[in-house]
């Protein structure tokens, strides 16, 4: 099709595409620089650059409205799948930071098929006041329907780094807005064609979160969310 610039969604997408000696605007990346696409975030350099989904603090923020939700959480399990989420050490960390003084314990449970993510839910079920972290992973986002069963069937509270888990019934879901990402790339975009080195154009944090909740998913495992939580939330559904 010889394009004049792509669009890369999503790491693995982006990793794809590299070294094809197209300009390329990334989206929905999570850490660029481990991943090796630029040189640095305020200059990239090469003929890439970008928007990233997440800095890895969000783990320790995941972990707090967790455990806000369902204060008698006491160990949770941290799902990604170590191929497509090479970055996930660094939710991990912030998760285990935030720990102890949420009174909770992280435990990491990488996860590469579909048995993988039965077995971490059978593992929280088994030991009692359990929770779910599910990162923003293509992986996990694949397996998205059955984490959220398995999550209402152990009766297990779960958080996840994607918004349209919450949409499908999840539980709570603490997210970049993606549609703002997008919306910020199509400035790059523009630069780009107007004869900008995408290399010179600085990689992007994301500059708005959304907080989204599902009362019926709470419902369904017996959990009564605080009201402050609902009151603070871009989206509740009922």
């Amino acid at each position: 099709m010889r394009p004049d610039l792509v669009v890369s969604r999503t790491t693995p997408t982006t990793a794809i595409m590299m070294n094809r000696g197209l300009p390329i605007v990334f989206v929905l990346v999570t850490d660029p620089l481990f991943s090796g696409f630029v040189q640095s975030l305020g200059r990239p350099g090469g003929n890439v650059t970008g928007f990233s989904v997440f800095e890895s603090s969000v783990g320790g923020k995941w972990l707090a409205l967790l455990k806000e939700a369902a204060p008698a959480v006491s160990r949770v399990s941290l799902l990604f799948n170590p191929e497509t989420a090479p970055f996930a050490d660094g939710y991990r960390r912030s998760a285990e930071a935030a720990a102890p003084t949420l009174g909770t314990t992280v435990v990491s449970a990488p996860c590469g098929s579909a048995a993988d993510i039965e077995s971490a839910f059978d593992a929280r079920a088994r030991e009692g006041s359990g929770g779910i972290i599910g990162i923003p992973d293509t992986f996990i986002d694949g397996h998205r329907d059955l984490i959220i069963e398995l999550a209402a069937w152990h009766h297990l509270p779960a958080v996840y780094g994607l918004r349209d888990f919450v949409s499908r019934g999840g539980l709570l879901a603490y997210s970049a807005d993606f549609v703002a990402i997008f919306h910020r790339a199509a400035g790059y975009v523009d630069q780009t064609l107007r004869g900008v080195r995408p290399g010179e154009l600085p990689v992007q944090a994301p500059d708005k979160f959304t907080l989204s909740v599902n009362l019926r998913a709470a419902g369904a495992i017996s959990l009564t969310l605080p009201q402050h939580l609902i009151a603070r939330a871009d989206e509740v559904i009922e």
